[in-house]
């Protein structure tokens, strides 16, 4: 089974970017979406030409802003949206899936934001969702994927030294985040398959970055543990293009 993952930055955009072309040259049984940036009914007719998949879609309570989908050719046995937590439940920033061996999960983790305005709500935020997905775990291993907004280290992103505890991504309490994921049994797919590769996922629009491959990995899959051996490979797809995300793509064996 060939899961991906993609931020697309706006579900609309992408889709005058060659979306149908990169999805059929993917050959992905599953594709999570993040930064979809529509309601959940622009989210279906922006696809309304895709077959063969079902779609599940969590929208931001603000328009044009946030959400996530799913796009998936087997139907879950159960789809949930959200933490079922208020505060965090406003912007579509969570779906589950659940499959006959495995629970999926998308996300997309608030932002920090530019000026770190944002980095206390994060920090609250890392912590319910490690939270929301150990009880997930409780019932079946976990695989979660998207845009987590931070580079866990140094071998991450282009230019380490300068980011370091100064640019939301690379601040010492988002990374704590991420590390508390892999403590507790979350293991990263894409280090487990391709030990030191440097890839990137994101890229500034700024400079040209993409081109001097001045990027950061911030869009993950994450197994539990219990699953890790069913993992028989894990990517990042830099050559697809359409936003200033590229996708992450994982094979697991079902």
């Amino acid at each position: 089974m060939r899961l991906v993952s993609w931020n697309v930055n706006g579900i609309r955009a992408v889709m005058k970017k060659d979306f149908m072309a990169s999805l059929e040259s993917m050959q992905t049984d599953v594709l999570c979406l993040q930064e979809t940036k529509a309601q959940d009914d622009q989210v279906l007719e922006a696809l309304s030409e895709l077959e063969g998949y079902h779609i599940y879609s969590n929208s931001a309570v603000k328009k044009g802003y946030s959400g996530t989908a799913i796009l998936t050719k087997e139907k879950p046995l159960n789809v949930e949206y959200d933490m079922g937590i208020e505060e965090h439940d406003q912007e579509g920033r969570v779906i589950a899936a659940e499959y006959a061996e495995f629970i999926l999960v998308t996300v997309y983790t608030p932002n920090s934001g530019s000026e770190l305005k944002r980095l206390d709500y994060r920090q609250q935020w890392d912590a319910d969702f490690l939270a929301y997905l150990k009880a997930l775990e409780a019932r079946k291993p976990v695989l979660v994927c998207g845009d987590l907004n931070v580079a866990h280290k140094d071998i991450d992103l282009a230019r380490p030294k300068p980011n370091y505890n100064k640019s939301a991504g690379y601040m010492q309490a988002e990374i704590d985040g991420i590390d508390n994921l892999t403590a507790a049994g979350f293991v990263d797919t894409f280090r487990l398959k391709k030990q030191d590769e440097v890839k990137y996922s994101w890229w500034s629009y700024r400079a040209g970055a993409r081109g001097r491959n001045i990027g950061w990995r911030i869009d993950y899959f994450l197994v539990s543990e219990a699953f890790a051996a069913q993992v028989s490979d894990a990517d990042i797809l830099n050559d697809v293009m359409g936003s200033d995300h590229c996708p992450v793509q994982v094979d697991v064996a079902v």
